[in-house]
This record gives structure tokens, sequence and C-alpha cells, in this order.
């Protein structure tokens, strides 16, 4: 006899009961260890923050990542899965300034590095308990117990093993250079960084101001957007082509390009043209400062016209306005000019004293102090809003400023054919990204920005001379020990700081620089840092890597695809993973992005206690969001899943069930060739369905997959079962009617097999119903 099924199952309790099954039996570890020895596949899982807790875009991936590993360990592959914690960097260091009341370079200093970084890692897994929770209750199967920390030494260790072979492979330098930078977090950012935080349309002033030749009683028109860069302004720049007018305006004279004229004049009559000339013939020609902060760098060739490809006349004047401290055009059109690059601002982008008038004063808060002054000094044309989009930081959601600062690179340049020839042995599922969105990011991709002039991160173990220019890369902890006869468990910054020897130059004390590592350096080296390569664990790597499948949101295409790629192609000319599955964005119902002040979405846990994980998974992956597109999330959505596919589903078993057990039928073997045509074209569409999901799962395709599996369910219902009924209602056991038993037996033990990686619960509550005493303990096993 089978145990009785409840037409009227809650699908939340059954899964609750299954998850219990699971715990109390080991099922997990078993279906790991029982294949020791057997073909590993392996799986690498992206870091999160532990600082936040799980969402809607945890879920698509974390899906993904339970399915293809289900799937390979139930074709007998030993499939390890370690869930991993992202735990130093900015996401963490923010979250303890709001906590601290503290904020910036300066007060965090003023509390004290150690006390900052102590308190950082008192909360970088604050929310580990939920995430297990939420993670186990989805259905996702992965180790908590021995899952890597990027704040763990072994992890830490590796990666001063990485930075040691890329500077000794000539991959990593340091240069001074134009940066995207977070005034708030006082820190340069990468450029896919800044593509994480996005851009934004805002207004800024834009002005006209007139600067005089020096030679001539005549002024360029110059037009900016951020009036802050003006006290710093070195040069002026003009395109070499473009036509310039020089025009007699009452008493003055302008010079502006020729196409500009109609934005500044509406009437013709309002100026006298008197000469023309291209920008080339006005290159060289020098002008007054406008304000005196620099003006002795004019012995150094400062306060001169240049000529430079990238001004257009789309805006403005025609003339831009140079400040190479502050803009990447700028900085590259003078950078062989002999002009020194000047950037009086500190860390938290406030002037500093070489500005003395505005001293203190962030940047952007001096716009309307420095239009007063021109206007007051008469050097302001015209002064209008600019609607444009400008980026922003990705974690305090303010403006970025660029500046030039001194940072450490990885140098992309070196290795982009080797990255480019990584990604051409990577599957991606959907196929369009690996030439598309990844493939172009690769080929445009510039040098990695990886030093943050942080405290709560992996130091970069770089020690420098304090009196000559010999510097040392330290690859590990013995090599430390050996360099100054200290030996450290902890490679955080408020430890290794301390740690100095004599320069072996003879000329100094050798001092760690003062940088950490960027976060995604620590995650993009996960697949070496995670086991302590090469210091343990060395022969398995080697025989192991790259990994066999990933799976993250797009975004990662910027982010963790694209660091794993970095290093993988520069410390082994490798890719880092083989197969990829990359989900698109869940969004809230109104198309918005979820959002828990706008409270647009449902808690997800409310949604797994109302409706079941098993009918969540089946929603989002029959969906186009396992296609790389955006998803809009709806409850309706959820119950049409229930209504279309978990309970016609639920009803072909209990039917089974419930006149299985009317006539005591247990299984024998279903019959080689029954004599009934529906037993015949039903086993046959079973093992058509074994066939084609096992290929499109082979082949990382989860949305054929399960499409498959819900038009099977819709034949065995409306077809099979329909036209059967009667064969099960008679009286006498005959032979038709135990071949209905034996063929629906045998097709609903094929349908959860094929569907246990989708839905582990369900396939599992009906799986222990009919499994015999010689089957395993578990269908996942």
């Amino acid at each position: 006899m089978y145990k009785p099924v409840n037409s009227k199952v809650s699908f939340p309790k059954m899964e609750e009961k299954i998850l219990e099954f699971w715990k109390k039996n080991d099922i997990f570890k078993k279906s790991i260890n029982q294949r020791e020895g057997n073909e590993e596949f392996v799986f690498y899982d992206g870091p999160p923050f532990a600082t936040g807790l799980p969402h809607f875009g945890h879920f698509v991936p974390g899906t993904i990542k339970d399915i293809i590993p289900r799937y390979q360990s139930m074709k007998g592959k030993k499939v390890d899965r370690t869930f991993g914690w992202d735990c130093h960097g900015l996401p963490v260091e923010y979250e303890m300034e709001k906590e601290l009341g503290i904020s910036g370079k300066y007060q965090i200093e003023e509390f004290g590095v150690a006390k900052f970084n102590d308190s950082c890692r008192s909360i970088v897994q604050r929310y580990t308990s939920e995430w297990e929770e939420i993670v186990t209750r989805m259905g996702r199967w992965v180790d908590f117990d021995n899952g890597y920390k990027t704040m763990d030494s072994d992890y830490m260790e590796s990666i001063w093993w990485i930075i040691k072979q890329l500077m000794e492979k000539g991959l990593m330098y340091e240069g001074f250079y134009i940066m995207p930078y977070s005034p708030k977090l006082s820190t340069p950012l990468s450029n896919f960084e800044v593509n994480l935080g996005g851009y934004k349309d805002v207004i800024d002033p834009a002005i006209t101001v007139r600067f005089k030749l020096k030679e001539e009683d005549a002024y360029f028109l110059a037009w900016t957007t951020t009036p802050w860069t003006l006290p710093s302004n070195l040069g002026l720049a003009l395109g070499p082509e473009i036509v310039y007018t020089k025009i007699k305006d009452g008493d003055d004279v302008y010079i502006l390009a020729k196409e500009r004229l109609s934005s500044y004049y509406k009437d013709p009559e309002d100026y006298e043209i008197i000469e023309e000339l291209t920008g080339k013939e006005l290159e060289g020609i020098s002008y007054i400062p406008l304000f005196p902060y620099f003006k002795d760098l004019d012995k150094q060739n400062a306060f001169k016209t240049l000529v430079a490809d990238y001004v257009t006349v789309e805006d403005g004047t025609g003339i831009v306005h140079t400040a190479p401290g502050f803009g990447e055009d700028d900085y590259n059109v003078m950078k062989n000019t002999g002009v020194p690059i000047v950037c009086p601002i500190d860390a938290e982008c406030k002037f500093t004293d070489e500005i003395s008038d505005y001293e203190g004063l962030f940047v952007k808060d001096a716009d309307k102090a420095i239009i007063k002054r021109l206007k007051d000094e008469g050097k302001l044309v015209k002064r209008e809003n600019y609607n444009h989009s400008y980026p922003f930081c990705y974690r305090t959601k303010e403006p970025l400023i660029y500046r030039a600062i001194s940072c450490w690179f990885v140098d992309i340049s070196k290795i982009k054919e080797k990255m480019i020839s990584a990604n051409n042995q990577v599957e991606w599922m959907p196929g369009h990204i690996k030439s598309g969105r990844f493939g172009k990011w690769l080929e445009g991709a510039r040098d990695w920005a990886i030093s943050r002039n942080r405290y709560w991160g992996n130091p970069i173990p770089i020690w420098k001379c304090d009196g000559s220019d010999h510097m040392e890369v330290i690859g590990s902890r013995e090599e430390l020990k050996e360099k100054s006869g200290v030996m450290v468990d902890d490679l955080h910054k408020h430890f290794v700081d301390e740690i100095t020897w004599p320069s072996p130059d003879g000329k100094g004390t050798m001092r760690r620089i003062p940088d950490v590592l960027d976060c995604w350096f620590e995650s993009g080296a996960m697949p070496y840092a995670q086991i302590h390569y090469p210091f343990e664990n060395k022969e398995w790597f080697e025989n192991n890597f790259p990994a066999d499948f990933i799976s993250e949101g797009l975004d990662q295409t910027r982010g963790w695809f694209y660091t794993l790629t970095i290093l993988a192609a520069a410390l082994f000319d490798k890719p880092a993973f083989k197969n990829v599955i990359v989900n698109g964005l869940v969004l809230a119902e109104d198309g918005k992005k979820m959002s828990k002040s706008e409270r647009n979405f449902s808690d997800p846990k409310d949604i797994i206690n109302s409706f079941g994980a098993d009918a969540l998974r089946m929603f989002l992956i029959n969906s186009a969001v396992v296609r790389g597109e955006d998803l809009k999330y709806s409850d309706e959505g959820i119950k049409d899943v229930l209504k279309g596919f978990i309970i016609p589903f639920w009803n072909a078993y209990s039917f089974f069930i419930t006149y299985a057990n009317i006539d005591n039928f247990e299984s024998s073997g279903v019959p080689e060739n029954p004599d009934n045509p529906l037993d015949r074209w039903i086993l046959s569409e079973a093992e058509s369905l074994v066939a084609e999901v096992t290929s499109h799962l082979d082949k990382y395709d989860l949305s054929k997959g399960i499409g498959d599996i819900i038009r099977f369910i819709d034949l065995l219902n409306n077809w099979y079962i329909r036209r059967s009924r009667r064969r099960f209602w008679r009286s006498e056991n005959d032979i038709d009617k135990l071949q209905a038993y034996e063929t629906l037996y045998s097709v609903l033990m094929s349908i959860i097999h094929v569907a246990a990686p989708f839905i582990p619960f369900i396939t599992e509550e009906i799986y222990q119903n009919l499994r015999t005493d010689k089957m395993p303990e578990s269908i996942h096993l």
C-alpha cells in the first residue's frame, strides 16, 4: 500500500518535512560522499556580501546553481558545493561608517584603523544565518560549514601569491592617472565599478568665461560644466580643423568657433567678424590665468592654447577649458607638454591650502562662490543650466569626481588577447553574450585599477624603501618572516603595516605601501584562494581547472565574470570556467527596480510560505530571466505555475495512488511491449522526454528543459490519463489494467527523476511514496 495522497496538500508544509528528511538523513552529504572516486564536476560559487539580506536577485542564480549541480550529481558525478562570503571592501566599510556615525578617511583614522577593522570584522557575517535559512528553504544544496571567507588568512595568502606572480610577469604597475573617485569613500574606483553605479541625469551649471590673451587685447571664450575646476586651469584646447572667428562685440574682441556664434548671438548684426582662423593656426598662444593660484607655472609652459581631436562644436564655444588634474582628455593632451599636473584637493575632495580662498570646501559646493567671483571680476560671459548624464558611486549613491591619483593597475593591454582567447573557449547561455556584451567589453577593456585607499581589505603586499626606489613584493607569510623575522597569523592592514626591515641597499627602511586591494580582485581570485593554492591542494587544482560551471546575473559581465577572466588568463592562459549561465534582472511588477523603501515587491519568505519553493523555482526558471532578459515578478505568476503545472502534476500522482491502493497494485516492472497503443505512446514520450531534457541540461539550456517537462505533464494529464481512466475504473484486474498501472508508475518515476533538479521537493515526496526498498534512499542519490 502506498501512503494516501492529500488532494488539498499544503506544498509549503510538505517542503518543510522534506527539508527535515534531508537534514536528518544527511542526504546532501551522502550525494557527495557516495560518489567519492567518481568523475568530478567542478562548480564555483561567487561570494555575496553578508552585510545585507538575500533578495530576488539572488534567488535566480541560486536556483540555477542548484539545478545544474543536482543534475550532474544524479548522473553520478561528485559535485562539491561550498558557499563563499565576500568579507572585505567598500560595502562593509560603508555599513560600518554608518553604524559608528563616522564618515571619511580622516574620521576613520581618528577613530583608529585597528578598531575600525575589528568593527568591520564583527559585522561581515551578521546575516549569515538568514542567508543559510533562506537558501536552504529554497531547496538549494550547498555546504555552509566549510565555505570560504575572503578575510581568512589562507585565502588572503593565496592572493599575496597572485600579486607576486603578476609582478614577476610584468603585469602590474603603479601609475598616475585620472580615475573616477568616490569622495565619501576617499578611494578611486575601477571602470567596471563605475558601470555598477550607473549614470544619472543631473543638472550642472554650464558657464562661458573669457580668458585674456597675454599679447593682445582679446579674449578666448571657453565653456565648462565644472566651474570648480577653473582654479586649476592650465590650458585651453581647440580643435585643429575647427574654424574659429575673431569677432568684435562693442569694445571687446572674442575668439570662438564659427559654428557656435548663433548660440551666443541671436542677431549677426550684434558682432563684427574680424578674422577667421583654424585651431591649428591658434595653437601656442599664451593667455593670462583666471585665478592666481598657479600663475608661476607659466614658466613651465602652462596657460597656452593646445589642439586636441576631442574638441567639438556640439556644445559651448569650441574652446575647452583644460585642467589636467581633473579630466582624462585634459591629462592626455597636456601629458608631454612639460606642464606639471596640479590636483589641489584632499582625500575627501575638499580644496587644500593651494586654493586658499576655498580651502576646506567640497569642490562641488564651491561652484556658486567661483561663479560669483568670476561675475564680479567681469570674467563671466554666460551662465546656463546643463542637463547631462553623470556617473555615481555604486555604494554611496553620490556623484563621482574624476581626479589625478596614483594607483596600482593590472596591465590589461598585455593580456587582452589571452582574455579574448579564453572567452572563445567558454560556452555562454544565452550564447549572444559571448561575442556581444562580454566580448565587446573585453575588446574595450582598459587597465584595471586594483588598489584602494581604504582599510578593511587585503593589504597589497608591496614594501618600499623610505630612502630609495628599492621595492619588494612578498608572496607568502613565510617569505614575510624570512624578510622581517616576524610570523603573522592575521594579514590585515593593522597587523602587517607595523612590520618593517632594513632595506638591502642600506638606504632606509622597508615599509608597506598603505593601499589595500579592490574586493573584486579577491572574488576574481576565488578559484585559487578558496583552496589555499598553491600552498595546498596544488595537484587537485591543476587537474580540475578551469571549473565546469558558474552562474550569476547579467551585471557580472562587468564584475565577477570579468575579474575571473583577467586572473585566469594572466596566471594560466586559460578561462576560469567552461560553461556559464547568465540570468537577467528580476524587476517589480511595475517594471521598476525592486526597492525596500518603495515596498514594491512581496517578502520572499511570505511567497515561499504561501506557495512553496518549488512553485517559485518553476516560475523563475520558466521565464525570460534564464535567457538573460528581465522578468517582472508578480504573485499572480506563481499562482499560474501552481494552477498550470504543480497541481496538475500532483493530480496525476494522486490519481495513480488512489486507484493503486484500491487495487493493491505493486509494480513488478513495465512490460516491454504493452498491448494498448496509449501505453506504448506515453512510454515513448517519456523516453523522449528523458533524452531531450538530458540533452538540454548538458547544453545548460534550462529554458528548453523545463519547457519539455511542462509539455509532458499536459500530455500525461490531458491525453494519457483522461483517455485511460476507464481502464483504472474497471472492477476486474485484467492484463490491460495491470499494464496501465505499470505504465503510469513507470512514467511517474521517469518524470520525477527528470524534474528532480528543477523541483526537488515535490519529486522527493512522490519518490518516497513510490520507491521500493531496493531503490536509493533519496531521488537525489
